[in-house]
C-alpha cells in the first residue's frame, strides 16, 4: 500500500551530507540498469565492494540498481540478468503499442527534446516536463499506475529500505521541484523507485505525483557534496541533452564536488557498448550484453580504483 509523506520531501542542502564514500548511479534505461549491475559486479569480483558506500544516490535506472543492491549481491543480480529470457517490452507511455521498442524510445526522446528546446532554463524545463506528464495522465485510462508499481516491485529482491543511507531522486509533477526519498520519507522503496523511473506518466504517491529524477540532473552527483570520495557510474557517460549554461552536465557536478573538497572518479561505457544506450536503452534483448560489457569494464578498472575507494 502506498503511503503519503507528510510533506513533499526536498533535496537536502549540499552541506548537510557528510561521510567518507559515496556511490552515484546515474540513469540510462533498462540497458543502463543492466550495465550498472555489471560494473558493480565486476568491481566486486575484482576485490572492490562499492556496495558498502556510506551513501548511495540512485536516479532513474540508477534508483532501480540502488534498490536491487540493497537486497542481493552484485553477483546474484548479474547472474539473474544473464539467465533471464528477454520478454516482450511494454511500450513507452504515450507511444504506439504496435511500434518496436527502439521506435518507442525514439518517439519519447523526440517529444522530450522538443520540451527541452522550448524551455528557458532548467527549472522551466522541469515544469514543462511535469505539465506534459500530467496531460498524458489526464488522457490515460488510469491503469498504468498499478501496472508500473507491480513491474518495479517485481524487480526488487527486497521491498525494505536498507539501513545504510540511500537517496532516490524524483521531481514533483505538480511543482516541477526536485525531491528526494530515503528511508525516513514515509514512502515505500518500490514507490520511490517507481517515481524516480517515471519518465512518461507521473507516478502517484499519496497526494503527490512524481516524474523521473533525471530531469533534475541525470546523475545528481552533486548531492554527494561533503563526502571524501565519490564514485560516479554513468550509463550516459556524463552526457546531457541540455544547454551547457544550465549546469546539468556531469562535468559541472564534478566541479561542484571538487570545489567542496571531494575526490571524484567516474566510470563510463566504452566505445564498444555506447550503442546500447539512448535510443536502444529500452531494448530488453540488449540487457545481457550490456551487463557483460559493464562487468568487463568493472573488472578492468577495479585495481586502479581500489586505493581511491579504500
Amino acid at each position: 500500500m502506498n503511503t503519503s509523506p507528510s510533506s513533499t520531501p526536498q533535496f537536502p542542502p549540499a552541506q548537510s551530507t557528510t561521510g567518507e564514500r559515496a556511490l552515484v548511479l546515474g540513469g540510462g534505461g533498462s540497458t543502463g540498469n543492466a550495465w550498472l549491475i555489471g560494473v558493480v559486479a565486476g568491481l566486486f569480483d575484482a576485490g572492490l565492494d562499492v556496495t558498502t558506500a556510506d551513501l548511495t544516490i540512485g536516479t532513474s535506472a540508477g534508483s532501480t540498481t540502488a534498490a536491487q543492491l540493497a537486497g542481493a549481491t552484485p553477483t546474484e543480480l548479474l547472474a539473474a540478468i544473464l539467465a533471464a529470457t528477454p520478454r516482450q517490452r511494454t511500450p513507452t507511455v504515450g507511444s504506439d503499442p504496435g511500434r518496436a521498442p527502439r521506435s518507442a524510445a525514439v518517439n519519447h526522446l523526440e517529444r522530450t527534446n522538443k520540451i527541452i528546446a522550448s524551455a528557458k532554463d532548467a527549472p522551466d524545463m522541469r515544469r514543462r516536463m511535469a505539465t506534459a506528464a500530467l496531460e498524458l495522465d489526464a488522457a490515460s485510462d488510469g491503469s498504468w499506475h498499478a501496472q508500473w508499481r507491480a513491474t518495479v516491485a517485481a524487480r526488487l529482491p527486497s521491498r525494505r529500505w536498507p539501513e545504510r543511507s540511500v537517496l532516490i531522486t524524483a521531481v514533483d509533477a505538480e511543482t516541477g521541484e526536485p525531491v528526494v526519498f530515503d528511508r525516513q520519507s514515509g514512502v515505500e522503496l518500490a514507490d520511490a523507485v517507481a517515481a524516480s523511473c517515471s519518465s512518461g506518466l507521473p507516478y502517484r504517491i499519496g497526494d503527490h505525483r512524481y516524474i523521473d529524477g533525471g530531469y533534475r540532473r541525470n546523475e545528481n552527483a552533486d548531492l554527494a557534496t561533503g563526502y571524501g570520495r565519490v564514485l560516479v557510474v554513468s550509463p550516459f557517460g556524463g552526457r546531457s541533452r541540455h544547454p551547457p549554461e544550465w549546469g546539468m552536465a556531469l562535468a559541472t557536478q564534478l566541479d561542484e564536488l571538487r570545489a567542496g573538497g571531494s575526490r571524484a572518479e567516474t566510470i563510463f561505457p566504452d566505445s564498444n557498448s555506447e550503442h546500447m544506450f539512448g535510443a536502444n536503452s529500452m531494448n530488453p534483448s540488449l540487457r545481457p550484453p550490456a551487463a557483460r560489457a559493464g562487468y568487463e569494464q568493472g573488472t578492468a578498472v577495479a585495481e586502479q580504483l581500489i586505493e581511491f575507494w579504500r
